[in-house]
């Protein structure tokens, strides 16, 4: 038996935090842009930092576990 659970976490808040696609922080002309499918370098530095704590918080403090099989 398999723990999914990472794997689906990681996929949802990959998707979620795509510069561009939804939102972006820091926009390139506003504070955050809705939906503009650009980005830059500060927004990927950003988005990064915004997964990585995430992960760590969704991983390690709330220990979600999906068990499937």
């Amino acid at each position: 038996m398999s723990d999914w659970g990472p794997v689906f976490v990681s996929i949802v808040l990959f998707v979620l935090l795509t510069p561009g696609l939804l939102f972006q922080l820091p926009g390139r002309s506003r504070c955050v842009e809705f939906g503009n499918f650009q980005t830059s370098g500060a927004s990927i530095l950003i988005h990064s930092l915004l997964y990585f704590a995430f992960i760590c918080i969704f991983l390690i403090a709330v220990k979600i576990h999906l068990y499937l099989g």
